[in-house]
């Protein structure tokens, strides 16, 4: 084991269950903040992963994650808001 192998557990063992515990109890807006945070600690993993494996090829995970995460967010944001929200100024037929 060496250091980045032990920087990846404890980023895994700290603050993954308390991201956990927030996106799976409590308000809608506690939720979203939960689950932004994990992403965040999942994508700081995916950038150590490479450097544990010695393949640089994985840092295409942390690429991806850094860039569905915040859309992911919003989509939550979207459905748990429960309000349509139409376009001001369109018309129905185009």
């Amino acid at each position: 084991m060496n250091a980045w192998t032990a920087a990846a557990l404890i980023l895994l063992t700290v603050p993954t269950p308390g991201c956990l515990w927030v996106a799976a109890r409590g308000s809608a807006v506690r939720r979203l903040i939960g689950a932004s945070l994990l992403s965040g600690v999942v994508g700081a993993v995916f950038l150590l992963l490479p450097q544990v494996y010695g393949r640089s090829s994985y840092q295409d995970l942390a690429l991806v994650l850094a860039v569905l995460a915040p859309v992911g967010t919003l989509v939550f944001t979207r459905f748990v808001s429960g309000q349509r929200h139409e376009m001001r100024g369109s018309t129905p037929g185009g």
